[in-house]
């Protein structure tokens, strides 16, 4: 399957995957500040999601072939590999499957433990809108708040607009089989997968997606990773806090570089 990216800057390979109902393009700017430290940022798209190919097939083994095959197609090797919640299963995957074309791994407020679906109010609320007959971005604002009050969720889900045709606005993701195959995002690390490379594990600690019982799990998993917390930052905590974020990266990636 044929991924797309925008790729931004030269130097060491550097891909980052987004979380659930996401898209390479909410990375833009971190992505910018990485390119500008010497690495080559690539803001992938994953499958059923913002302009890659919709399929009805969706599993983190199929996402994990997927980044595997866009490396080979791509001649990307030893890269950094940076993954936000949805996206960050799908890093683990790619870790534990395909080791050989880690050099780091960055896994951002995720444990490789199940998740029961927990996105019905939101996928609710973009059913609506893809029902919905849209012709402006503030009309579609609107009908959302009906079913999501946070302002932040509403603007990070609203970037999967875009004009269809004149007047009109649809969805970029492939929504129905999000919906259909929901029960498979929050699906678990196999119990045999493990990554002995060096790995950094970042949370908000205003979330509860990593709590503490999960370090066991995460160090049985990834035996050489540490978890880091960034205070006063929720599960978006990039976009929260991104000052902080960018710090912490940088300096796990030195540390080992």
């Amino acid at each position: 399957m044929q991924l797309y990216s925008k790729v931004i800057g030269e130097g060491k390979p550097f891909i980052i995957l987004h979380g659930f109902l996401g898209m390479g393009d909410n990375w833009k700017t971190l992505g910018k500040e990485f390119s500008e430290k010497g690495f080559q940022v690539h803001l992938v798209d994953q499958r059923n999601h913002g302009r890659s190919p919709h399929t009805d097939e969706f599993s983190y083994e199929l996402m994990a072939e997927d980044i595997k095959e866009y490396c080979e197609e791509k001649n990307l090797k030893d890269i950094i590999l940076l993954g936000h919640s949805m996206g960050g299963k799908t890093a683990m995957k790619v870790a534990t499957k395909y080791p050989d074309l880690i050099h780091n791994l960055i896994v951002v407020d995720i444990a490789p433990k199940y998740y029961e679906p927990h996105h019905q109010t939101i996928l609710e609320g973009l059913t609506m809108l893809q029902d919905a007959e849209l012709n402006s971005r503030g009309l579609a604002d609107e009908k959302l708040e009906e079913y999501i009050s946070e302002w932040g969720v509403r603007q990070f889900l609203l970037k999967n607009l875009y004009w269809k045709e004149k007047g009109k606005l649809a969805l970029r993701m492939n929504l129905d089989i999000l919906k259909e195959k929901v029960e498979s995002v929050g699906k678990a690390l196999e119990e045999s997968d493990t990554f002995e490379k060096d790995t950094l594990f970042l949370s908000g600690g205003n979330s509860n997606y990593i709590r503490k019982e999960d370090r066991e799990l995460i160090k049985s998993h990834f035996p050489k990773s540490n978890l880091v917390t960034i205070k006063d930052a929720g599960h978006w905590v990039h976009a929260e806090k991104p000052d902080d974020f960018f710090q912490i990266i940088m300096a796990f990636i030195d540390k080992f570089s």
